[in-house]
């Protein structure tokens, strides 16, 4: 497999991990285009025998870190439907769980959430995901531990006090 096709059969993992890391499609679309864009102007770069998913999903990752400090310098943006009042509830369980889970993943500090969506969403073993957060090993664990212990408490009441559209469906 050629470079390039080993670029393009991540895709599908960029634009997962990048939508479970800003929490807007379109968003998360934009970085991963913009993660492509480099991984393939930097093409020259990558060594033969490396580990093309890592390189990738390093590269995504410190464009999103860019793009945080970035917008930490200008005032919030709104989604419309904030804006324009229109919100819609969803209509079966799934969704509610689904939503719930999206803002316990939300509400876990960077590091944890990052290492808790590279090794349970994507799937990636503790010594890759601590070479795209460049980490020891240790930290990974570490990290992962505390992220599942607060995802776990998040959804099942433990801490929600004061949020509750976090509740977990029965």
């Amino acid at each position: 497999m050629g470079k390039r096709d080993a670029i393009i059969a991540e895709i599908p993992r960029l634009r997962r991990f990048a939508r479970a890391l800003v929490g807007d499609s379109s968003v998360a679309d934009d970085l991963v285009q913009d993660c492509l864009l480099r991984a393939l102007g930097r093409l020259g770069l990558w060594r033969q025998g490396g580990n093309m998913r890592a390189w990738l999903f390093t590269i995504l990752r410190n464009l999103h870190k860019n793009r945080l400090r970035q917008s930490s310098r200008r005032p919030p943006e709104l989604p419309i439907d904030e804006v324009s009042g229109i919100s819609s509830a969803p209509a079966q369980e799934q969704q509610l769980a689904l939503r719930d889970l999206s803002q316990a993943l939300a509400s876990l500090p960077e590091p944890q959430r990052e290492v808790v969506l590279l090794i349970g969403l994507e799937g990636m073993s503790y010594k890759d995901t601590a070479r795209i957060l460049d980490v020891p090993v240790g930290t990974v664990m570490s990290r992962l531990s505390r992220g599942r212990e607060a995802l776990r408490n998040l959804m099942n009441d433990g801490g929600l006090d004061d949020k509750p559209s976090l509740r977990r469906v029965k």
